[in-house]
């Protein structure tokens, strides 16, 4: 009876059409054992290595009411958490992942289908110590985290802590220089730096590519940052329509500007307006139709919503433009590159292209690295960090999953729209040009830019009970 619940929430967090998920789905599991073996089953054309998502098994042990009211497990119920990671790990999964981005906090920015704090958001520090306790008894596995709580100094010693306590490494997301504040970045660095020095594991989790958003108030959902704004996009598109257009809300949403997903809202650009009213706008940055109209930029950039009824596209580019920023951040080598974001905000973010990205503007154009260290940080760190010792090198008797490229020919086409979605959806991309083959598990993929239709792609079952007895009799 959770399924349409969890549905829902994936909405709002990540931005997932309702209708594909309930025609794409096969919803043949309930377990996460069983989840994965669905996920065997199905064919797909790359690989796959699972985390543990926390959220489900606190509301499945907890109570969804219980969970996102923060209520602490019980030793027997932490006792029972622990035993479904167990089970998960057993089964493959490559550890645990949580997002912590609790509604007190600077930067609430993914919430739930209503607005509220995801279970994550609000769980317990002993909880995660209890989690990464397990990995720490298995040697196994790694975690995945994005914590702000609004006191950095304490998060940091938080994660420090969980690394310490498993044994294992932990990937700090995200690290994102932000124009007007160079100071976070570098702080970040330095911290992750002296953490290499002391022998603690923490990466970094890099925010390197320029993907910016493009995006309509249908259903955007990353100014939830701001309570305000989040209150006037949550609901229906009717009931948002009614609260955008509001006078009443309109100073509140003036007074605090969204900071944590995009750049500087009078930047923001309009790209798709859709009436006669609109278009004399397109193209004009906010703060341009602000000091045409005599408006504030909210007002302007509401009211064309409104007049478009609520489809008017709009583009706000990311808050990391300098290239000097982005090059201290690259010049860390324990930061990954990324992110893609994987299957979500899939109508707003195409930030699937930062490989191609990485080897034409921080290889080709700005020189930042070698190509060869460009490989290391797409490929072998990632695989060394996940722990994976037959995956991520050119190397015989392991996985051929080899890229063969056109150096000079790579280019980032422009952004399109697919309808390819199930439940007749769509979702923006962004295609490369320039690979001669993509090899996955030893199948050609791609050739000339074009998709095979091969489904060599796998499921990682990362170590599982085989990895387990390797590490107890290493132990022994």
């Amino acid at each position: 009876e959770m399924r349409e619940r969890a549905m829902l929430t994936m909405t709002r967090v990540e931005a997932i059409p309702l209708e594909s998920m309930r025609q794409g789905m096969p919803w043949d599991w309930v377990s996460f054992p069983e989840y994965l073996d669905s996920v065997e089953r199905t064919p797909k054309a790359i690989n796959i290595l699972p985390y543990v998502p926390i959220a489900p098994i606190l509301i499945w042990v907890l109570g969804l009411e219980d969970a996102k009211a923060g209520r602490k497990p019980t030793p027997a119920e932490e006792a029972r958490i622990c035993a479904m990671l167990e089970e998960a790990l057993d089964a493959g999964a490559c550890g645990w992942s949580a997002q912590r981005l609790p509604p007190t906090g600077p930067a609430p920015v993914q919430v739930d289908y209503d607005g509220s704090a995801m279970a994550t958001d609000v769980m317990h520090d002993d909880t995660c110590r209890a989690l990464a306790r397990v990995l720490g008894r298995r040697n196994q596995g790694f975690m995945q985290m994005i914590l702000a709580s609004g006191d950095v100094e304490a998060d940091r010693r938080h994660l420090e802590e969980l690394a310490e306590i498993s044994g294992r490494p932990m990937l700090y997301n995200v690290v994102q220089a932000v124009d007007h504040r160079p100071e976070i970045h570098r702080a970040t660095l330095k911290w992750l730096e002296d953490c290499r020095a002391r022998g603690v594991r923490v990466y970094g989790q890099g925010l390197t590519t320029d993907a910016g958003f493009t995006f309509s108030f249908e259903d955007w959902n990353l100014f939830d940052d701001v309570a305000e704004w989040r209150e006037a996009t949550v609901g229906t598109k009717e009931e948002r329509l009614a609260k955008l257009a509001d006078p009443a809300r309109r100073e509140g949403l003036k007074r605090r500007m969204p900071m944590a997903a995009v750049g500087p809202l009078p930047g923001i650009v309009i790209t798709g307006p859709k009436s006669a009213e609109t278009k004399p706008y397109l193209d004009h940055t906010l703060q341009h139709v602000a000091e045409l109209t005599g408006k504030h930029p909210v007002d302007a950039m509401l009211d064309i919503a409104v007049a478009d009824n609520l489809e008017t596209e709009f583009f706000a580019a990311p808050p990391n433009g300098k290239i000097e920023y982005l090059k201290e951040i690259v010049d860390n080598p324990y930061i990954l590159f990324g992110v893609s974001d994987g299957g979500a905000h899939t109508k707003f973010l195409t930030a699937g292209r930062y490989p191609t990205e990485t080897l034409i503007k921080i290889v080709r154009t700005h020189n930042m690295i070698s190509l060869e260290e460009a490989h290391w940080r797409l490929s072998a760190l990632p695989a060394m960090v996940a722990g994976f010792e037959d995956r991520g090198v050119l190397q015989e008797g392991k996985a051929a999953d080899i890229v063969i490229y056109d150096y000079d020919a790579l280019a980032v086409r422009d952004s399109e729209v697919a309808h390819d979605l199930p439940g007749g959806e769509w979702r923006r991309i962004q295609r490369a040009s320039g690979y001669r083959y993509v090899l996955v598990n030893g199948e050609v993929t791609i050739q000339d830019d074009q998709e095979t239709e091969r489904y060599s792609g796998k499921l990682l079952r990362y170590g599982g009970n085989a990895a387990r007895a390797k590490a107890a009799i290493a132990a022994e």
